[in-house]
């Protein structure tokens, strides 16, 4: 599996351009594939946490986790709806090396009619070694059942 697949359609982008966040922080959807996203946070001075070592602060992190999740829950649709981060728990394992953009991949494992399920990574150089793993849950919005998927959909959950 390749760190950066195919790019993505227009979707992703306006995802990212209509949040002020992610503007902010130049986030880019690098990829979005069948219940799953690859997003990247580049390497930039304001988002320093530590001026002495020129370690990314750990709330770009966050951020970037957040909307790779986010952006998987869309991917596992296939159409975008509302959704809103109901829990989202963030495990740090070391600091991301000062210098190198961060990527964020996160996939969408589990869709019931109105949770959407996530588990994500966060890395500079490889995904085997992580900045930080993470583990949502996404509200999704009323209206329309999401699209159903074997294992998948309103079904599933009940």
């Amino acid at each position: 599996m390749s760190e950066t697949p195919a790019p993505p359609t227009e979707f992703p982008v306006k995802v990212i351009d209509g949040s002020p966040l992610g503007r902010a922080l130049q986030f880019e959807t690098v990829a979005m594939e069948t219940a799953t996203a690859t997003l990247k946070a580049p390497y930039l001075p304001e988002m320093v946490g530590d001026p002495d070592t020129g370690v990314i602060a750990g709330g770009v992190v966050t951020a970037l986790l957040d909307h790779a999740s986010g952006q998987a829950v869309f991917a596992a649709l296939g159409y975008p709806t509302g959704i809103a981060t109901l829990d989202l728990r963030i495990d740090y394992m070391r600091p991301a090396e000062p210098g190198l953009d961060i990527f964020a991949r996160a996939h969408c494992y589990k869709l019931t009619h109105s949770i959407g399920f996530v588990r994500a990574v966060a890395y500079d150089r490889t995904a085997d070694d992580p900045v930080a793993t993470a583990q949502a849950a996404f509200m999704l919005g009323t209206g329309e059942a999401p699209m159903a998927r074997p294992g998948q959909g309103p079904e599933a959950g009940r």
